[in-house]
């Protein structure tokens, strides 16, 4: 019977998924020595963010294997998985709605100075008069990148009364412009227009500091940008000066740089910006569905490698 190992803090409705066709071991994070002496035993490996499995983990393993209860496989060496065909897995359904809604909770907060708002209050402060917001309404929101993530936001931001624009070339124009939004071919022709961003992409050499000091420059100044995509989408110390010149009136930010240590972030302790540590797909079901999700995958492979 083959092996499973699952840390990261997957839901444990795994275990009797995969119980029929594995022995199930669910274990802590752990350190990379750690995960390196232990892996050579397993055959199937299931994580989530916290743990970073690296050529070297990879090259200890036995593993068929990898599997990630989540979307993004940047935590992954997808290359040296393939190098020694190892099958690497994904949930790309499951966060879509926690990760969406999280977005959205973001642009609320960052549009009505809700974090200067929450800490002034809990201090004991009535700061009211000095936390002027705005209004969604009739404002113009840009989204980069237009998956299932991208497409909900929109379709609530629209719901709110806002326009769509869209930059996203691997989406389909017509697609984009039937859900009422209008699609860019070129992200620098759509950045004069918005008055909040949204990011919604991988973290691949492209998109690697996307937003920049030079792509900042071309937005509405007073503008918003949302984060809730990957870390390094933004150029945090470009934001920064963004941020401080009023080119950019405040960001809301669920992924950074620099992880967990939030403070090396540049924006670190800056008062007009919202920040959660990457939380954005941390709901009750999000994470009890990207877990049926790839234990199912998971399930449906071994067995076939059973007959």
């Amino acid at each position: 019977m083959k092996k499973v190992l699952i840390t990261d803090s997957i839901h444990e409705c795994v275990r009797d998924i995969l119980k029929p066709v594995a022995k199930v071991d669910i274990l802590p994070t752990m350190s990379e020595e750690k995960l390196i002496e232990m892996i050579k035993d397993y055959d199937v490996l299931m994580v989530r963010s916290a743990t970073k499995v690296n050529q070297k983990i990879i090259n200890a393993s036995r593993l068929k294997i990898i599997a990630r209860a989540g979307v993004g496989l940047d935590n992954i060496d997808v290359v040296a998985a393939k190098q020694k065909d190892i099958l690497v897995l994904n949930s790309p359904d499951g966060n879509t709605i926690a990760a969406a809604e999280h977005t959205l909770a973001l642009l609320f907060a960052v549009t009505r100075n809700l974090s200067q708002a929450f800490s002034s209050t809990a201090s004991g402060k009535w700061e009211r008069s000095s936390l002027l917001g705005r209004e969604l309404f009739n404002k113009t929101l840009g989204i980069v990148g237009f998956g299932r993530i991208g497409q909900h936001v929109g379709k609530v931001a629209k719901a709110l009364g806002m326009s769509l624009v869209v930059f996203d070339p691997y989406a389909d124009e017509q697609k984009v412009q039937s859900q009422g939004a209008r699609y860019f071919k070129e992200l620098d022709n759509m950045l004069p227009e918005c008055d909040y961003l949204t990011l919604h992409v991988p973290k691949t050499k492209e998109t690697t500091h996307l937003i920049n000091e030079k792509t900042i420059a071309l937005m509405k100044k007073g503008s918003f940008i949302i984060n809730c995509s990957r870390g390094g989408i933004i150029d945090e110390t470009a934001l920064k000066e963004a941020l401080i010149s009023g080119q950019i009136a405040g960001a809301g930010l669920d992924v950074y740089e620099s992880e967990p240590d939030i403070t090396k972030s540049p924006i670190f302790g800056m008062k007009n910006v919202a920040l959660t540590p990457h939380i954005g797909a941390s709901t009750k079901e999000a994470q009890e569905k990207v877990a049926i999700d790839v234990a199912n995958q998971v399930k449906t492979i071994l067995e076939k490698m059973e007959a």
